[in-house]
């Protein structure tokens, strides 16, 4: 038999505090997560991970933000499919030769 991991025991042990426990710090922690996401996604900071984040610990005591966190996995996953896409389409784009259809700047007009 082998030795439960370090995760396996923290995880054992957050299911043996009363539910009302869990709850309060799963919430507040949760929430806070997910504040400062919202509040990073104005300001320069890591906003998307910490929602992310956020909804995670929010799950593990919260159906909607398990329900949250699957949707927004799903649609992450499809906008990532869309930008890689459109990334390839415009590095196979021939640019045009120096001097036609560009402007004083060298942008394209």
């Amino acid at each position: 038999m082998s030795r439960p991991t370090r995760v396996e025991r923290w995880l054992a042990s957050w299911r043996r505090l009363p539910h009302p426990v869990r709850w309060v710090l799963a919430a507040t922690v949760g929430l806070s997560l997910v504040g400062v996401g919202v509040v990073f996604l104005v300001l320069p900071g890591p906003g998307i991970p910490l929602i992310i984040a956020g909804l995670a610990v929010l799950a593990t005591e919260f159906a909607w933000a398990e329900v949250a966190l699957r949707h927004m996995r799903t649609h992450g996953a499809r906008a990532t499919t869309v930008v890689r896409d459109q990334a390839r389409r415009i590095m196979r784009r021939p640019s045009p030769a120096r001097g036609q259809d560009e402007g004083p700047t060298g942008l394209p007009t």
